[in-house]
């Protein structure tokens, strides 16, 4: 048991977990943006467009909601919620719009860096290249016989 709770600190202090905990957390937020975007923007202009009060409600109406005579709901309606699909289908592409965008500027930087890294690899003078291993023992035998 003592093994397992030490695999699992090790886990969880690792930088990737934290950068994965970073990530949902700014995932959430951006969420909460992209809703109100779809809600607040998009949504009303499409309202418009299709001449509905909220486009959220717009829906089909597969069956009436059936009531008795005491006027009490017996069988519930049954009703496609096409506005509530195309919000979720709205919001998945303004995110992935996003997420595209900011992995092109990432490959991009990334690309520009390594460019830069060959090109300074490359504007680098070569050293002169020094005696090798035999001109080297040869010199010092030299010195060694002078004395």
């Amino acid at each position: 048991m003592k093994k397992f709770f030490g695999e699992f600190k090790t886990f969880i202090t690792k930088g990737n977990v934290l950068d994965m905990a970073v990530g949902v957390i700014i995932g959430a937020a951006f969420g909460a943006i992209t809703n109100a975007l779809v809600n607040n923007v998009i949504n009303p202009l499409l309202a418009w467009l299709f001449k509905a009060p909220d486009f959220t409600k717009l829906n089909i109406m597969l069956r009436p909601a059936e009531m008795n005579d005491a006027g009490e709901v017996t069988q519930e309606a049954l009703v496609l919620g096409i506005g509530v699909f195309i919000n979720a289908i709205l919001n998945f592409i303004i995110v992935a719009f996003v997420l595209f965008c900011v992995i092109k500027a990432f490959n991009k930087a990334k690309a520009l860096a390594e460019t830069k890294k060959k090109e300074e690899e490359e504007a680098k003078p070569e050293e002169p290249a020094g005696p090798s291993t035999e001109e080297l023992l040869t010199e010092i035998l030299a010195e060694l016989k002078k004395k």
